[in-house]
């Protein structure tokens, strides 16, 4: 369900793209959401097949939860706030201010070390049964 609900989400950002202040960056909004909603309902079919402890297995899940919505608010806030630090190709010729960029950056940086701790979680538990 949350999968489907951030793909909507995702799919709902591209109507607005163009009345942000950076469209760019909200079309990159637009196509997280959609990509991170796709890739939660992927995560969903094999999350019965992972082969770990029942904690591990939980942390995992909330980073990826996290990691998959803020991915897609942390670049809306971008394309809203018109930051660029964080996403120079993107975020061309606009500059936000130091506390917008600042939140942008360590919201980014969270995401990313969500996403890999939750995916090389999910990759190792998909190593098949232990002998």
């Amino acid at each position: 369900m949350l999968g489907m609900l951030l793909f909507l989400l995702g799919l709902l950002t591209g109507f607005v793209t163009m009345s942000l202040t950076n469209p760019r960056m909200g079309l990159a909004a637009h196509l997280e959401g959609v990509m991170n909603g796709t890739f939660l309902v992927i995560a969903g079919f094999v999350w019965t097949e992972l082969r770990l402890f029942s904690t591990i297995k939980k942390m995992a899940l909330w980073a990826l939860i996290y990691g998959t919505f803020f991915n897609w608010i942390f670049t809306l806030v971008a394309a809203i706030l018109g930051t660029s630090k964080m996403t120079p190709i993107t975020g061309k010729g606009f500059n936000g201010t130091l506390l917008h960029e600042n939140i942008v950056t360590g919201g980014f940086i969270s995401v990313g070390v969500a996403m890999v701790f939750s995916v090389a979680v999910m990759t190792y538990g998909l190593r098949g049964k232990v002998s």
